[in-house]
């Protein structure tokens, strides 16, 4: 399949399916914020109290930093810092409040002065931190992210990847329940794991056939 596009000819295989791009490739910080399935408004009304940490533990992919970007969403005066793995602890941005991701990075100095500014706080870690926190003052909130990947919750978030990468009206594929429960059986809560072999395999499909002929790739 081919379109025009600025004088020149694009082949798109994926429009025999009425899709512009494979909808499990990376997608840009807006817009796992805006095809997050999550339920901010909890987390929101906690962090409308004074001198609050509300912290999301979990094991990579699982969600915390998809929560949190759908949180940036909500707090215009928030400010947002990843704390890369192999690299020095970059400035931490203040906001009110301050979200900081992979929060076990911190040096424990840089650590002692943001827990010291009493600014309420969002941390995704993979350590639990409610004990220093409690130390500096905090009331703390924590939430384990992945128990609630359930099938029914995989099939709801990537059919929005899915419908996100329409490329015009009319009807998509979807993911079946089905297809949702092979791959929680095969890849626990780790959304990242099945959005990267739903990737591969779809890329496959196009690179072999010049098109996806099956959807529910899950083996």
């Amino acid at each position: 399949m081919i379109e025009h596009q600025r004088g020149e000819m694009k082949w798109l295989p994926w429009a025999g399916i009425n899709l512009r791009r494979n909808p499990f490739g990376e997608l840009s910080p807006e817009e796992r914020a805006e095809l997050a399935v999550v339920d901010v408004e909890p987390i929101l009304a906690r962090l409308s109290e004074q001198r609050v940490a509300v912290q999301f533990i979990g094991a990579c992919g699982r969600g915390k930093t998809t929560r949190m970007l759908a949180l940036l969403k909500h707090l215009p005066n928030a400010s947002y810092t990843y704390l890369p793995e192999d690299a020095a602890c970059p400035a931490i941005a203040m906001g009110d409040p301050i979200l900081i991701d992979e929060a076990q990075r911190l040096p424990r100095y840089v650590r002692r002065r943001i827990w010291s500014s009493g600014i309420s706080l969002v941390l995704s870690t993979h350590r639990d931190l409610r004990r220093s926190l409690r130390r500096s003052g905090y009331r703390v909130t924590t939430m384990r992210i992945g128990n609630g990947n359930t099938p029914s919750h995989v099939c709801q978030l990537l059919n929005r990847r899915i419908d996100a990468s329409r490329l015009h009206t009319g009807s998509v594929p979807s993911l079946t329940l089905r297809a949702a429960e092979c791959l929680v059986s095969r890849f626990g809560s780790d959304i990242r794991a099945m959005e990267h072999h739903l990737y591969e395999q779809l890329q496959k499909q196009v690179e072999q056939h010049g098109e996806v002929r099956s959807f529910d790739c899950v083996g």
